[in-house]
């Protein structure tokens, strides 16, 4: 009674039709009972076939659909045995329980039942692919030359599922396609010819026209291998657009037209090299070509000879095996001074800060940096937060023996605002800096280092001078200081810290030592450096030195076709162990045969530091920009926030990576 009322209900209009008889028949029964029973029976009647009609109709119904569902599963089975698409159903073992015809002429085997289905397809693999398949991500593999896409119908979590089901899509003209797209898309290429203006002043008349023409020919076989237009926009410039195929091509190459112009013979002990800047992976070609801006830079500011590639998302460098060739012309310098001394008119304050852990180029620069500025009577502030025990000789003499404002970088961000200035030494990087926070609210930024440039640099500077081939920052901020038209401004005081710098970054002037820092320490000398008070400055704690001592005695020598690299690790912890590791390493290339030195140490942060030095044939900067670090061609560092033995192993990964490369380009 209650389905029937239910149903009944589903259709008010009955319902209401059959009320209104009883109530007429009941109307009826009080006027005439003869016909008023007639008319119930009719009701009553009406709703006994009603009844059966519905139930009649029901089974009618039901016997139709049973009879469809037979044909359709019939239906359905045919189609999937012959259904164009490859199906195969594989147990939980991965053993096929069935397959239809597509799958058998896809495989070209016969017997494929309850055969492993890594036995017959060899590129599948049935863990995988379920793995990938939960994850939502697409499953490809190559059949017989043929790229297939393997969708599953079952949910692969379940841990019921007994059978899945696997469907095959054949998508290679897809892939093709997609292939064909990446493989056109444009690059846009900036090459440069490093040191040419001093290149053609250096060559004989005889050889300057044979040599420009010479790689001006490199340069144009390079764009024809590579099927790209090229063009010359200047005397040592050239712009050319390269597809992507062409351009991984040189990547897995390393770009062999560094090498084919280095091989070029000149008049001078200058070598030739080229920049290369290249832009790809971006959303279209004006960001590829903004791309290739930003990769020359790189590559000039690293020292050239090197290609740098900039994507989206990464930057890679290729070559960079020349040492940076110092340029004679001092007219960067003068320039870069008469800039600072117009910046400083228009600031009402500065601030000059180095790296964290400032060592003694970092303060010996910013100690001249204070003294440009208070030549032009504007306040100012040398900021540092930490005085490690390498420093603190300096230190204490400068602050003993001058009026130098030191002040914290809690300090400077209180007092920074519009108007002033920011000087930043000894690095380009804003995360090394004394205060990331600092860089970030001050606008008018001047960026002085000497290090190669590295991806993550200060942006939009009003004034960048850094020049690789450079000693130190100190060399570049005494040839700033000449040109200020008064030499009593730079004191003994002054000379002094400067001289440290130098000293200190050119290893007592036997490396990275060109004429210009013999002429930097000159004028040092000249207006009162102190060399004696100088080397003191260097002197070392007697504990300090056995650590050193034990390190260089325990040192592993890795063989390589020049010699050895000497790989060591200082032990316990200090919190001098940045100066430690530089000194071990240096005094290691002191010992026959060795080309390069490796130096760990751990700091009492459990940071490990590391230090690296060559004697110029091996390029440590390439090996400590892998691990996050960077520096010059023969001096470089990184640190690790990893345990010592992992950092080790690390370090002997990517000396074996340089001497598999370098056997590469043999």
């Amino acid at each position: 009674m209650k389905e029937s009322f239910e149903e009944k209900f589903k259709h008010p209009g009955f319902t209401v039709i059959a009320l209104l008889c009883v109530v007429l028949a009941g109307i009826l029964l009080y006027y005439n009972m003869v016909a008023g029973l007639i008319g119930l029976a009719m009701i009553v009647l009406a709703l006994v076939f009603e009844r059966y009609t519905k139930k009649r109709t029901k089974e009618e119904l039901s016997d139709f659909i049973e009879n469809l569902a037979g044909q359709l599963d019939a239906t359905v089975k045919k189609n999937i045995v012959t259904n164009p698409l490859p199906i195969c159903i594989v147990d939980k073992k991965g053993f096929v329980e069935w397959y239809n015809r597509s799958f058998a002429e896809l495989i070209q085997q016969e017997n494929l039942l309850y055969r492993e289905v890594s036995e017959v397809l060899s590129t599948f693999k049935l863990k995988e692919v379920l793995e990938k398949a939960a994850k939502d991500e697409p499953v490809q593999i190559t059949i017989h030359d043929r790229i297939y896409r393997v969708i599953t119908g079952d949910e692969t979590g379940e841990e019921n599922d007994d059978m899945y089901v696997f469907y095959f899509i054949d998508v290679t003209e897809y892939e093709n396609l997609k292939k064909t797209n990446k493989d056109e898309k444009t690059c846009a290429v900036r090459i440069f010819i490093d040191n040419y203006e001093e290149l053609m002043v250096r060559t004989s008349d005889d050889t300057r026209s044979m040599l420009s023409t010479e790689v001006d020919k490199r340069i144009k076989q390079f764009a024809k291998k590579n099927m790209a237009p090229l063009v010359k926009y200047d005397d040592d410039k050239y712009y050319m657009v390269m597809d992507a195929k062409h351009l991984r091509n040189n990547v897995d190459s390393k770009f062999t037209v560094l090498d084919d112009v280095r091989e070029l013979v000149t008049d001078q002990d200058l070598p030739v090299s080229l920049s290369i800047g290249v832009g790809a992976g971006g959303k279209d070609f004006l960001q590829n070509h903004e791309y290739s801006q930003a990769a020359i830079e790189l590559a000039l500011g690293r020292g050239g000879d090197q290609a740098v590639v900039k994507n989206s998302d990464d930057v890679s460098y290729f070559g960079g095996r020349l040492q940076t060739v110092e340029k004679r012309n001092k007219g960067k310098s003068r320039i870069m001074a008469h800039a600072l001394i117009r910046i400083l008119e228009e600031s009402s304050k500065v601030l000059i800060m180095g790296h964290r852990n400032p060592d003694m180029d970092a303060f010996g620069a910013a100690v001249g940096m204070y003294t440009f500025a208070r030549k032009f009577n504007k306040p100012a502030h040398i900021v540092m937060d930490y005085v490690g025990e390498s420093l603190m000789s300096l230190y204490t003499y400068v602050r003993d023996n001058g009026e130098f404002n030191i002040i914290g970088p809690e300090a400077a961000l209180s007092m920074a605002d519009d108007e002033t200035l920011l000087i930043i030494v000894d690095t380009h990087n804003p995360a090394f800096t004394e205060s990331p926070e600092l860089v970030e609210k001050v606008e008018k930024k001047v960026v002085i280092d000497h290090h190669r440039k590295m991806e993550m640099s200060i942006e939009n500077p009003v004034l960048y001078y850094m020049e690789s081939y450079a000693s130190s920052t100190c060399e570049l901020i005494t040839e700033m200081l000449q040109y200020i038209g008064d030499k009593s401004l730079v004191n003994k005081v002054v000379a002094d810290a400067l001289l440290a710098g130098i000293t200190l970054d050119t290893k007592h002037f036997t490396a990275q030592s060109g004429v210009r820092t013999f002429e930097a320490a000159s004028y040092l000398r000249g207006v009162g450096a102190d060399t004696a008070k100088v080397r003191g400055f260097f002197q070392v704690d007697p504990n300090l030195f056995r650590v050193k001592a034990k390190a260089i005695l325990e040192a592993d020598m890795i063989p390589i076709p020049e010699g050895n690299v000497a790989v060591s690790c200082c032990e316990g912890q200090n919190e001098n162990i940045g100066l430690i590791t530089a000194q071990t390493a240096d005094e290691m290339l002191e010992i026959k045969g060795v080309k390069a030195a490796i130096v760990l140490g751990k700091a009492p942060t459990d940071e490990i530091m590391i230090s690296a030095r060559s004697i110029g044939e091996i390029n440590v900067q390439v090996l400590m920009e892998k691990l996050g670090g960077g520096g010059h061609m023969n001096t470089a560092g990184a640190q690790m926030k990893t345990s010592m033995e992992e950092a080790e192993a690390k370090i002997r990964e990517i000396i074996a990576e340089e001497l598999q490369e370098r056997r590469k380009v043999k």
